[in-house]
């Protein structure tokens, strides 16, 4: 279910780490009552941050990419998973198009492209790569970094159905999360499954919505392992819309900045932690261009014009006002050669099948990690021999660290699917 991997976190497991560890068949019950009742998305990756006192989730995507980060070893648990997921979705399956991002000059992503593609067709079906690119008007080939090359091919639309030249795909593969909103050509594809759906893209989704789906599984997760739900779960608040170019907007964000402070040293206090806790200011909606930023004190905010905030005004097209969440900050006590890490985990329908460390050497424990200058470090399986074994004395098996951020990534995949049924527009018309 969930692969034995080498960890940069070497240390003693926690209390929390081993209170998940002696309930792995209750969890995996629980997950496999869970998965009868609620559809997984078809792939998600998570990015979590292991503080060791906590360790939590801090973002989902459900449409992932840096997939050619995965080790060779990872790639059949990704293929296995794949079979599974289109079996679900369509067993007579002969033809997927993977849609990309409108990327044709980024090679780092389209490596992650090409490692779909590989992905899938040795899951056994035909693969072509369809662009709605306005750039891409003809066959282009592309050269990767690894030697590889990639084939870009421009979509065509009929009335009901969406593929490329002489091929017509049952099922089409989104790897774009509409940033850029939903492209018409996109919608009214009533004959053909599109995965994930639209209402997975940002025009539609919040991370506010996401983490109160997550906020509801951590407390069952927490009520049947018998641990704090705390222990797992970042708290946060919905500021809704702020004009941060004004004093009332600037307030406004204070005020929740303020709250989520409070109630984060109120558990600091509760569990003697001697760290000084901290908030992460970001965007509500993915696609707002609003940057990242780490508060540690209300008082940071009082600079009418801070150079963060400029900057993040100029990301999103001039804009001053956003959608803004505001989450309490989870430290990392991953390292890799001395640098900041945070694991990122992929899961595939409801399986995990690997993941890589996101590595920062310029960034501190209290920072985002997702920013440039980060670095990708592959997980490594461990080796065979090192499988905790059943029964052996404390100490003497090594524990398998990843499940329980498989686990993580489970729960935040479980809280997508939550949050994708809210937000069906389909379901509504069942209604």
């Amino acid at each position: 279910m969930v692969p034995h991997l080498v960890t940069a976190l070497t240390g003693p497991i926690n209390e929390l780490e081993q209170r998940v560890l002696d309930s792995m068949p209750a969890i995996e019950r629980w997950f496999r009552l869970e998965w009868m009742e609620h559809t997984p998305p078809f792939y998600t990756s998570v990015d979590i941050r292991n503080a060791g006192f906590k360790l939590a989730p801090v973002d989902t995507s459900l449409y992932p990419n840096g997939w050619h980060n995965l080790t060779a070893p990872m790639l059949p648990l990704a293929v296995q998973a794949a079979m599974a997921a289109i079996e679900k979705i369509c067993p007579e399956a002969r033809n997927l198009l993977i849609v990309p991002e409108n990327r044709a000059v980024d090679t780092f992503y389209l490596s992650n492209v090409a490692q779909l593609r590989r992905i899938f067709h040795m899951a056994g079906l035909n693969v072509r790569i369809g662009s709605i690119s306005p750039d891409i008007k003809k066959v282009t080939v592309i050269d990767l970094p690894n030697g590889d090359n990639i084939r870009l091919e421009p979509v065509i639309r009929s009335k009901r159905r969406l593929g490329v030249k002489d091929f017509d795909p049952c099922t089409i593969l989104l790897n774009n999360d509409l940033s850029a909103g939903v492209p018409g050509i996109l919608e009214d594809l009533h004959e053909q499954f599109l995965l994930p759906p639209l209402h997975a893209g940002w025009p539609t989704r919040r991370k506010s919505r996401h983490f109160q789906s997550y906020e509801e599984v951590a407390k069952r997760f927490g009520k049947l392992i018998g641990v704090d739900p705390w222990l797992i779960n970042p708290m946060f608040n919905r500021c809704g819309e702020v004009d941060l170019a004004t004093p009332v907007g600037r307030d406004n964000l204070a005020t929740h900045v303020d709250a989520v402070l409070a109630k984060v040293r109120r558990k600091y206090k509760e569990y003697g932690i001697n760290e000084k806790p901290f908030v992460v200011v970001k965007a509500d909606n993915g696609n707002a261009g609003m940057g990242i930023r780490t508060v540690r004190d209300v008082k940071e905010l009082d600079d009418p014009q801070p150079q963060a905030w400029q900057a993040a005004m100029q990301g999103a097209g001039g804009s001053s006002a956003f959608e803004v969440i505001v989450q309490e900050g989870v430290l990392t006590n991953e390292r890799i050669n001395e640098a900041v890490a945070e694991p990122v985990v992929y899961l595939m329908d409801r399986y995990v099948v690997g993941g890589f460390y996101r590595v920062h050497a310029g960034r501190r424990i209290d920072e985002n990690l997702s920013a440039p200058g980060s670095q990708y470090v592959p997980l490594a399986f461990a080796e065979s021999t090192h499988l905790p074994q059943l029964g052996m004395p404390p100490g003497a098996s090594a524990p398998n660290r990843f499940y329980m951020y498989g686990v993580i990534g489970r729960l935040a995949m479980l809280a997508a699917s939550y949050e994708l049924e809210a937000t069906d527009p389909e379901a509504e018309n069942y209604d």
